[in-house]
């Protein structure tokens, strides 16, 4: 009786799991049929144009830039400016004390007009009190100045004058200040390095190309320049080539952009050179993977991917130049149809569905 029960259960408990079993098989069959689907992108291949990139790395720096010093010691007095004011040619940058050396100047004008007085008493003495001054021999007027002591008070006054302008620093062009080190009060050492003006309206980049490379650059040939900071281009042009080739095979190029706000002094760039190739056959870098160390891309054909093998001919940032590698079998032509996303996972002749 026990054996019968027994039986019974195992029954009731088998035919109990046919239906789940049964469920999860047909779930795994949807789930797989689904995945064949493999939903891509594609592209329909034609012959265009390709921008052929030469890149390079630079460093721009200002075209004018000036370190500005004090000729002579004084305290600062008057500071209107800090690193990244932007001030225009001429304006007063900073004062040092003048008191001391206006004094000096005031005492060196009066001595000129004492030196003209006595310089007349001289005309008298030789002789000369009525003639006019154009009237008198050259060697009898220089005597009058030296005996007058007038050219050495009008050399006293230049000099004082010089000293005294020597207080104000001014800008030679319109530009922003930076590396200012110093503050109101503090003692100025003459000679010393005060502030650094940059004229950042427009800034030059130097970088270096390959002499193979060198006929495909010109004088005026536009240029983007790529700051490492923010990788927003910039438009520039090549303004010198440097017609000498160095030992480790590079020419020396510089080129021109004109700063949109964005650029500062010294900063470190990407320079691209484009070029345009015409009748490539061009595909994103995303259509072409590595598959056994070669590469290859994915052809659309009635629903299926098919494994193609190409070679790179050339490369840009975003795009290759392909064509088919012929030595193994490969065939590619305008009017096929190139999978470039949603291949990473296919195998030759996967089903695939175009999004």
């Amino acid at each position: 009786m026990t054996r019968n029960y027994l039986i019974i259960f195992l029954l009731v408990a088998l035919a109990g799991c046919q239906p789940k079993e049964k469920a999860d098989k047909e779930a795994i069959a949807k789930q797989a049929q689904v995945a064949e689907r493999n939903p891509v992108d594609v592209i329909v291949l034609k012959p265009t144009v390709f921008q052929k990139e030469l890149v390079s790395n630079g460093r721009l720096g200002a075209l004018q830039r000036s370190v500005l010093k004090f000729r002579t010691g004084e305290a600062l007095e008057y500071l209107p400016v800090h690193n990244g004011s932007r001030v225009k040619k001429g304006a007063t940058i900073a004062r040092l004390r003048q008191y001391e050396l206006k004094q000096q100047l005031e005492k060196a004008r009066l001595s000129l007009d004492q030196a003209k007085i006595q310089m007349q008493d001289v005309f008298l003495t030789m002789g000369y009190g009525k003639t006019s001054r154009s009237d008198i021999p050259a060697n009898k007027l220089t005597y009058a100045r030296i005996k007058s002591g007038l050219a050495t008070a009008e050399i006293a006054l230049r000099q004082a004058q010089y000293t005294y302008n020597a207080t104000l620093l001014k800008a030679p062009f319109s530009g922003k200040i930076a590396n200012l080190k110093y503050k109101v009060f503090e003692t100025v050492t003459p000679g010393d390095d005060f502030c650094t003006l940059i004229n950042d309206a427009v800034f030059e980049v130097g970088f270096s190309v390959l002499e193979t490379e060198l006929k495909e650059i010109k004088l005026n040939k536009e240029v983007e320049i790529l700051p490492f900071l923010n990788n927003a281009p910039v438009k520039g042009k090549i303004s010198e080539i440097n017609p000498m080739v160095e030992k480790s095979g590079l020419v020396k190029v510089k080129a021109r952009v004109v700063n949109s706000g964005s650029l500062l002094d010294g900063m470190n760039v990407k320079v691209l050179i484009r070029n345009e190739v015409p009748g490539k056959l061009v595909v994103p870098k995303s259509a072409v993977l590595l598959r056994q160390n070669q590469e290859v891309l994915f052809l659309y054909k009635s629903g299926e991917a098919y494994w193609t093998y190409v070679k790179i001919e050339q490369e840009n940032s975003d795009s290759y130049a392909v064509v088919a590698n012929e030595d193994r079998g490969a065939t590619l032509e305008p009017g096929d149809t190139v999978i470039i996303s949603g291949n990473l996972n296919l195998a030759h002749e996967s089903n695939v569905e175009i999004r």
